[in-house]
């Protein structure tokens, strides 16, 4: 089947094959086992934050926006001499979190929410394509590999399809394997002129939340696509050109597993360090510990004497005794950076940087 036009979902092909379900079985055990251990972490917070970090460090990598977590640190901080692609990375993991925020909110995904993220991804407002004539071509050859759907009428049709699809469940195919066909249909559509990848990449974490299989943005298919970024995209045109369903839906599906069983090995080891730092602190500085205290110290790699001020309802004067407290004892490293001085949770930043 090779007839170079997109179809309105569902699929009319058997999705639930054998080697689907059992692979299904295996995603859903590692999913479930992530969600009920972050479901016992009080601040999910700490650990969506981490977490999202790496994200928007490897989604954006996947489309060649290379940085460092050195760099993207200092883009968080919105402090002066960070690169532009640690700041495009920034702008990522800020569209990640407000569509989280709409998706709690909502209890869905629409078109328009889809738009809004891309628009924060990408700085612009350009919105659905408009011009025709945008093609994909293989990167080696320059060969057209797929002719993208043409004009703003259709592409919006294809969405309207799409949201129907996401949102109601009307047939009783599996979360998992609709989050395949999910996330190849809107990369076929490809609505965009920019951002299409990342924003897919995006939905895809949202659709983990509205479908209640996560309650925290937490697990992230962009380092496996990284591993696995040549059969990422012939598998995606497998599907175009032979409608080989079930070898796309069984690598996004091993990709779930491998990831849930990746993240949870991850927020393990952060909610280990925070309950370590937890005692440490009562022990060496009681006078100033509190709960909310370490809160503010794992909310990001970084704090700043403001965040403590506030986060605490305490003097200007009081938040600086508090991290420099912390830097004495080895709790934190500070550097100037322009006029302000930044406070870095070297642990938190070290743990994730290593899961790397």
């Amino acid at each position: 089947m090779n007839d170079n036009k997109l179809h309105m979902l569902p699929p009319d092909v058997e999705l639930e094959t054998k080697a689907v379900l059992k692979q299904l079985a295996r995603a859903n055990r590692a999913l479930a086992e992530l969600k009920g251990y972050a479901d016992t972490i009080p601040n999910k917070y700490i650990l969506i934050n981490a977490v999202m970090i790496n994200e928007a460090k490897d989604s954006s990598a996947i489309e060649n926006i290379i940085t460092t977590h050195d760099d993207l640190y200092k883009a968080m901080s919105e402090a002066s001499g960070a690169s532009p692609a640690a700041k495009e990375v920034a702008s990522y993991r800020t569209a990640l979190w407000h569509g989280y925020e709409l998706v709690k909110a909502r209890e869905m995904i629409t078109t328009n929410m889809i738009i809004e993220i891309q628009g924060i991804i990408e700085k612009n407002r350009a919105g659905i394509r408009k011009l025709p004539g945008t093609v994909l071509r293989n990167e080696r050859t320059g060969e057209t590999v797929y002719t993208l759907p043409v004009g703003e009428t259709e592409i919006r049709d294809l969405l309207n399809n799409l949201e129907k699809y996401i949102n109601e469940d009307y047939d009783d195919i599996d979360p998992l394997i609709k989050l395949a066909v999910v996330h190849y249909q809107f990369e076929s559509i490809h609505p965009f002129y920019d951002g299409n990848g990342r924003t897919g990449r995006i939905i895809n974490v949202l659709y983990f939340v509205l479908k209640d299989l996560l309650d925290s943005p937490i697990l992230y298919l962009s380092s496996y696509i990284i591993k696995n970024k040549a059969a990422y995209y012939r598998l995606l045109q497998e599907v175009r050109t032979e409608n080989n369903w079930e070898r796309w839906i069984l690598y996004i599906l091993t990709g779930i597993e491998e990831t849930a069983i990746e993240a949870l090995r991850l927020v393990k080891r952060i909610n280990a360090e925070v309950e370590t730092m937890r005692t440490e602190i009562k022990e060496k500085l009681p006078k100033i510990y509190s709960k909310e205290l370490i809160d503010l110290l794992f909310y990001e790699f970084y704090t700043k004497i403001n965040y403590i001020e506030n986060g605490l309802s305490v003097t200007r004067k009081t938040a600086v005794s508090y991290l420099n407290s912390l830097e004495e004892k080895g709790f934190l490293t500070s550097e100037k950076i322009g006029k302000e001085r930044i406070y870095q949770n070297k642990r938190l930043y070290d743990l994730v940087k290593q899961d790397k």
